[in-house]
């Protein structure tokens, strides 16, 4: 985005400000206390690591109640407060919907690139027994995080090489100094998913162990079960407020948050039902439409999945090399019957790699050439007759691989497996545990086919982490110097207008050249009992991060007794 675009954006962020003050004047008076038991939007996993050096993807979800970051999500312009953003995206934030955490303001200037961030006096880290003593956050700790991220041997190539180096220049003072503008800037290390802030004393200590964590979030990582549950206790030192019908309260209002991690989808959606869960963040259609039945008392949230859900197929591996077989396996799967049949109409046909909600960014389906259109319809015959050209003629078979954790996956590969069946194609289906799972993916050992769901996380991020040379989140293992070249200038542009043109038509180019078995996108939904307060479904206030959520929900613990729960 240019300056000028940024700086407008902070301006409309000023006026949602102003604008849901008149939405939170409609909210009830906040309750202290009590114990939210979640069911994350991830609900199946359990944490893969505390350590932000690890650069793992779910770490923001795991420890972003206790590390913060440079910025957040601007809540206020939730639509919950009268805002037109209901902060579901996985990694995306507008320009006009963020604010600073720990930063306070920051400033811009050329010749050379600088960013030039004023932190928050009087940020605290709480006394960590055996770790680290209470003290006060500054701009060291800011050099500190970053640098540890930079050197870690884990860390995704080329992310920072925008970054000349970053300096302490006053106590609360840090300045970015740029080689090169990069149009991801404020993700990469502001509100990313590496971008939290951790102490010195952490990493000394072992940041890998959970006991030792330590940061100047709402809450502390307080227990943790592998395979069972997070438990995180309230900062009693956190330095935010959250103001309410005109009065300011400190937050957090929960004594405690609870993550369960719960494998099976039958125990997790019982669980709800039956009050063992307060929250749970992702339903399949399906379960939802029993849960209103059998539970008319819960609230509820729809929204449109923010991942990508494909079929992979290794480009560097035959036969699909050839992009006929590509293209063939395309139009072999009758996707318009999944949205129909198999999700009930819960999906949409055409929402990836750019989702709906990147607006100034998506193209619909009916925008799209017919080269790209074909690949969405069914066309078992023009696939057979694709499949003889490439040499093909009876067929092929091969593995895929599929992560056990994800039971719409495991219904849903078994279908697109029948559909291809049909043209000749066989598959070897392969579950896995989600370890073993990730890891072929990023050691590059994956199967011909790869049957996963990948989130969008922004609309520059969608096409570089998933279809450049080398990078860690690309399954297919497509390689394109010239479409290499074409993103590294995207990521260049400081106009945004003119970067949407260049993405538009990066997407365009990834979907005809079809490295993926293009799937539909499915609505999920997120339900709550109606003790759960001060929350409309809202997911994420970063990359994968809710922890500025939970801070600012509470539970009406009288409402619930009188429910009997």
């Amino acid at each position: 985005m240019t300056m000028k675009k940024w700086a407008r954006g902070l301006l409309s962020g000023a006026l949602g400000l102003a604008l849901a003050g008149t939405a939170q004047a409609q909210q009830e008076k906040p309750h202290y206390g009590g114990t939210l038991e979640v069911g994350t939007v991830y609900v199946t996993l359990s944490a893969l690591s505390f350590d932000p050096a690890d650069w793992n993807w779910k770490l923001n979800h795991d420890t972003g109640q206790f590390y913060e970051q440079l910025f957040a999500a601007d809540l206020s312009q939730s639509k919950r407060n009268g805002g037109k953003y209901p902060f579901y995206a996985d990694a995306w934030l507008p320009s006009d919907a963020i604010r600073g955490e720990l930063a306070e303001k920051w400033v811009w200037s050329d010749n050379p690139l600088k960013l030039t961030i004023d932190l928050r006096k009087g940020v605290m880290f709480p006394e960590k027994p055996g770790v680290m003593k209470e003290r006060e956050l500054t701009a060291e700790d800011v050099v500190f995080a970053f640098n540890r991220l930079v050197n870690s041997p884990k860390k995704i190539a080329g992310y920072f090489d925008h970054v000349e180096k970053v300096e302490a220049t006053g106590k609360y003072t840090v300045v970015f100094t740029f080689k090169y503008f990069n149009a991801e800037w404020d993700y990469r290390f502001g509100w990313g998913y590496y971008s939290t802030i951790t102490p010195k004393e952490v990493a000394d200590a072992g940041a890998t162990n959970w006991k030792n964590v330590n940061g100047t979030g709402p809450f502390m990582l307080s227990d943790f079960v592998q395979g069972s549950s997070n438990t995180y206790s309230k900062n009693p030192i956190y330095w935010d407020k959250e103001k309410i019908d005109g009065v300011e309260y400190k937050l957090p209002f929960l004594d405690k948050v609870v993550y369960r991690t719960i494998k099976d989808e039958a125990t997790y959606l019982t669980a709800l039902r039956t009050a063992k869960l307060d929250l749970l963040e992702n339903i399949r259609w399906s379960a939802a439409d029993d849960l209103k039945k059998t539970t008319p008392q819960l609230k509820w949230s729809r929204w449109l999945g923010m991942s990508g859900q494909f079929l992979a197929m290794r480009v560097d591996t035959k036969p699909f090399d050839d992009i006929r077989v590509r293209r063939a396996l395309n139009m072999a799967v009758n996707k318009q019957e999944i949205v129909k049949a198999y999700y009930g109409g819960n999906a949409e046909l055409f929402a990836y790699p750019q989702h709906p909600d990147y607006l100034g960014y998506f193209e619909p389906l009916e925008a799209m050439p017919e080269s790209v259109k074909e690949l969405y319809a069914f066309n078992p015959d023009k696939a057979k007759k694709l499949l003889a050209e490439a040499g093909y003629p009876k067929g092929f078979s091969f593995k895929v691989q599929v992560c056990s954790c994800n039971p719409d996956h495991m219904d849903l590969l078994p279908l697109v497996a029948a559909y291809l069946e049909a043209v000749g194609v066989k598959l070897e289906i392969q579950p896995m545990e989600y370890a073993a799972f990730l890891s072929a993916m990023t050691t590059k050992t994956n199967a011909p086919g790869y049957f996963m769901n990948n989130g969008h996380t922004n609309p520059t991020t969608t096409i570089r982490k998933s279809f450049v040379t080398k990078e860690v989140w690309n399954p297919s293992q497509y390689s394109d110097p010239a479409f290499d070249k074409k993103v590294a200038e995207m990521y260049l542009e400081r106009d945004e207008a003119k970067r949407q043109v260049m993405i538009k038509a990066l997407t365009r180019e990834i979907l005809e050249k079809t490295p993926y078995i293009w799937l539909p996108t499915p609505y999920i939904y997120t339900a709550w009992w109606p003790w759960v307060k001060g929350y409309n479904g809202e997911l994420r206030a970063g990359a994968v991060r809710p922890g500025p959520i939970y801070a600012r929900m509470w539970v009406d613990q009288d409402l619930k007794k009188k429910m009997g729960k």
